[in-house]
């Protein structure tokens, strides 16, 4: 049978997993903007093996999400095991993912994440756990490199093993988030393994620069978008109709985009009505945070904060509504500000 990953329409625009971001409330306003897979914020394998009811907790999704895809981290590959027999009678999601590409001190210093990149042994047991327990498509999460071990050395040592899918984040561990990205390095990842999906990765934040890298690495099947979409989940739609204009124009040039630094399509507003942009982007905040209350009651409204302060950026007196937004403890409130 076909993976859910090898029935999407190519090029895959997804939601990439970041830790404190994508939860179900985001990955829903996602979802509803043209992401076509989502991913879940980082599961320990451990806290799953040990006590797991808060961990399931953290992962539970609403249908409306699929394709989503489950995201494990750690070291053991007996805890992976047991995770994945968990998530997938559990949760029951469509996809589970494997980090190998988290560079933050926390983790990496615990052993996960991309510190298991160079461990070719440990690499190759902790996917085989997983693949040996859930009939899911299982896809890896990697980065660039990591002192010796290169995205191709690591791809090479475990091709073989039944994984569909992976995600290439194009900067280095040394390169953390603000160094240079390499997209070639998936395109020479998709020439190793020809039958599986490959997505690139890593400071993609405009439709512009999204679609010309799918120009000019054509052999991707698709882009994992992280932070361009905070504050702008509606980029994959921005994305998508930009490849529709590409298309038809059958131009090498990629148009400019100009929605007046709103983000919004061309078809939600006139590129010279600012108020009219701004309106639609208040509604999509208010219903954001409307969906995070639903599920996480106050802790929801504390978590909106920093997703209202992105919606606001580059609009007039961006800053103090973000002073205001930041301390909301409601939803009228948050409605009261954006009037």
């Amino acid at each position: 049978m076909k993976s859910f990953w090898h029935k999407l329409k190519r090029p895959i625009l997804a939601l990439a997993p970041m830790a404190g971001i994508t939860d179900s409330a985001f990955r829903q306003v996602c979802r509803k903007r043209d992401a076509d897979a989502v991913y879940s914020e980082m599961a320990s394998v451990s806290a799953l093996f040990f006590k797991p009811e808060k961990t399931l907790e953290l992962v539970k999704f609403n249908k409306v999400e699929r394709p989503y895809v489950v995201q494990l981290f750690g070291k053991e590959p007996e805890h992976f095991a047991k995770a994945a027999e968990i998530i997938t009678k559990k949760v029951k999601p469509d996809g589970i993912d494997i980090n190998f590409g988290c560079p933050a001190k926390k983790v990496f210093g615990h052993g996960s994440g991309c510190a298991l990149m160079p461990q070719k042994k440990l690499a190759r047991d902790i996917i085989k756990a997983v693949c040996d327990n859930t009939p899911l498509p299982v896809s890896l999460k990697i980065r660039a490199g990591l002192k010796d071990m290169s995205a191709l050395n690591f791809i090479e040592n475990v091709k073989d093993l039944p994984f569909t899918a992976v995600m290439v984040h194009g900067r280095t561990y040394e390169g953390g988030f603000g160094g240079v990205v390499d997209f070639k390095i998936a395109e020479e990842i998709k020439k190793i393994i020809p039958n599986k999906i490959v997505l690139a990765n890593g400071g993609i934040t405009s439709p512009e620069q999204a679609v010309k890298i799918l120009k000019d690495y054509p052999l991707l099947d698709g882009l994992g978008i992280a932070r361009g979409a905070l504050g702008r989940p509606w980029i994959f739609e921005e994305i998508k109709e930009l490849l529709k204009i590409c298309h038809c124009e059958r131009s090498e040039a990629i148009p400019e985009f100009n929605t007046l630094n709103t983000g919004l399509p061309r078809r939600y507003a006139s590129r010279n009505d600012n108020n009219c942009n701004f309106s639609k982007i208040k509604k999509l905040a208010i219903h954001h945070a409307q969906i995070l209350y639903k599920e996480k009651g106050q802790l929801g409204l504390f978590e909106i904060r920093k997703h209202l302060a992105w919606y606001v950026r580059g609009f007039p007196n961006a800053a103090e509504l973000r002073r205001k937004l930041v301390q909301v403890k409601s939803i009228a409130e948050i409605k009261n500000i954006l009037k």
